[in-house]
């Protein structure tokens, strides 16, 4: 099991120096930063920043003790983001060392998880001006994309060649 998001949002509070076991933070508080954690994931969805996190059916439908879907690997770059946001709401200033940390985090989710649009290219796209007659076949434009479904293996495998 990954992280929860009341584990996120913990991580975040205690990042801007709300910790748990030093500061009582409310429900009503904590539901709150979970709420803008589900909009953060959902404005880094529509970026294309896809990492796995399971959003709740409704705006206030996350319980708490959801797993949050995220891989390890993009926990802080979550949390850390989230006490940026949730910062100026709880009266806080952020740290340089956060924003910094903030920052890093970001990027490397970016490298990981940020995917291409993946798209065909139509049949009526020329090659271009280096398509040569005697390097591609006399082919000037690309070929129909392969719409066939993929063939598996008696075993139900997808054999690799």
């Amino acid at each position: 099991m990954g992280w929860t998001k009341r584990q996120l949002a913990a991580d975040a509070l205690g990042s801007i120096g709300l910790a748990d076991y030093e500061f009582d933070v409310t429900p009503d508080e904590r539901q709150s930063t979970i709420r803008r954690l589900d909009a953060m994931m959902a404005t880094w969805e529509a970026r294309g920043v896809r990492v796995g996190y399971r959003f709740p059916s409704t705006a206030d439908g996350s319980d708490p003790d959801d797993d949050s879907g995220l891989p390890d690997s993009a926990a802080e770059a979550v949390f850390l983001n989230l006490a940026i946001r949730v910062a100026p709401s709880f009266g806080k200033t952020v740290s340089v060392e956060l924003k910094t940390s903030a920052r890093d985090g970001w990027d490397l989710l970016l490298l990981a998880a940020a995917q291409p649009i993946e798209q065909q290219l139509p049949s009526t796209l020329s090659r271009g001006a280096g398509n040569k007659p005697w390097r591609a076949q006399n082919q000037p434009f690309f070929p129909q994309p392969d719409t066939d479904p993929m063939q598996v293996g008696p075993s139900g495998d997808l054999d690799i060649l």
